[in-house]
C-alpha cells in the first residue's frame, strides 16, 4: 500500500496541475520542499498540519498554529499517525526544520 499525500487524500486539487490551482492557488504543502520525505511523503505532502497556506474546510488556513486544532481532527491526520506509529515526526520538529533549527 502506497502512502498518500493530503492532495490525493483529501482531492483538493490544489497540487501542481490541480484542478482548482487557478482559483486557490497551488498549495503551500504541495511546494514545501524543505520537509520533503517526511512520513515518505513528496514535499509537505504528509506534514501539512505543520505548513501554512494549506485548504482546510474548503478555505485556506493561515499559520499552522491557528490551524492546528482543526487538524488534530482531521481524518488524513489521523491516517498519517496511525501509518507512521513510532515514526511519527511530531509538528514541533517539522517547525524547528522549517524554521532551519532543527539538529539531527
Amino acid at each position: 500500500m502506497s502512502k498518500l499525500n493530503c492532495w490525493e487524500f483529501k482531492n483538493c486539487g490544489r497540487e501542481p496541475g490541480g484542478c482548482r490551482v487557478e482559483n486557490l492557488g497551488v498549495c503551500s504543502a504541495a511546494l514545501e520542499s524543505r520537509i520533503n520525505s517526511i512520513h515518505d511523503g513528496q514535499n509537505g505532502g504528509r506534514a501539512c498540519w505543520a505548513v501554512a497556506g494549506t485548504l482546510c474546510g474548503g478555505k485556506v488556513q493561515g499559520t499552522s498554529a491557528a490551524k492546528l486544532l482543526s487538524c488534530l481532527e482531521c481524518d488524513f491526520f489521523k491516517k498519517v499517525r496511525q501509518e507512521e506509529k513510532r515514526n511519527y515526526f511530531p509538528a514541533y520538529k517539522i517547525h524547528k526544520i522549517l524554521e532551519n533549527t532543527y539538529k539531527k
